[in-house]
């Protein structure tokens, strides 16, 4: 395959390409790089990704925001630019996208009002780095680091267009909310549940030593 990033590692590509590659692979695309998406994802991180589309779901049923998940693309076109020439794609683990107008059915074309990324080790430099500028400069407007590794989430809010503000962290005590979405509570001790105690019992004493009878001399 000619416009691959495994035979063309330099090259530049768009979302017109990828859309021929092998559907068994993950790629996204960030300024016409292509980053691929591995490892897969691990069960901690299914577990907080699945737990957090749960409760915003239930929170939005009804309601004209959308929650969707990965693999969902998100393309960030310059003006006028059709699908295929985007040259930048990214999957977010969660998004809220509240205009239906940026919807297709295929795609989500421009910035989702909340977008969520859940961190793992392969992941965490190209979240909180690349992908935060991509968000940022695109007009996202909340954006979520959830840390499960570190039981915390960063919030970085975009409410005037100026770009992201000061960080601010959120414990698994308590609750997770937004101005942009009145009402909404995420219950982080359900995405951080406690960690079982483990109980640790001193091993049995050794049985003691048999000694040997001396031998008799003779």
């Amino acid at each position: 395959m000619k416009n691959h990033p495994v035979t063309n590692p330099n090259g530049r590509f768009t979302y017109g390409d990828l859309c021929t590659w092998p559907e068994d692979e993950r790629w996204e695309l960030i300024d016409g790089e292509a980053v691929a998406m591995v490892p897969p994802p691990n069960q901690r991180h299914q577990e907080v990704v699945g737990e957090l589309y749960r409760q915003m779901a239930n929170f939005f049923l009804g309601k004209t925001c959308k929650v969707l998940v990965r693999p969902f693309g998100v393309l960030f076109p310059k003006a006028g630019e059709p699908d295929e020439r985007v040259a930048t794609m990214v999957e977010p683990d969660v998004m809220v996208i509240c205009d239906p107008g940026k919807l297709n059915g295929k795609v989500c074309r421009g910035a989702p009002d909340l977008v969520v990324e859940v961190l793992s080790p392969s992941t965490s430099s190209q979240d909180c780095i690349r992908k935060r500028r991509v968000y940022e400069a695109a007009g996202v407007r909340e954006y979520w680091l959830v840390d499960p590794a570190n039981r915390v989430i960063i919030v970085l809010r975009n409410l005037d267009g100026k770009g992201f503000g000061p960080a601010i962290f959120l414990s698994p005590e308590g609750l997770a909310e937004t101005p942009l979405f009145p009402g909404l509570q995420i219950d982080l001790g359900l995405v951080f549940p406690a960690e079982p105690s483990v109980v640790r019992e001193d091993p049995p004493p050794a049985p003691p030593r048999r000694r040997r009878p001396a031998k008799k001399k003779g």
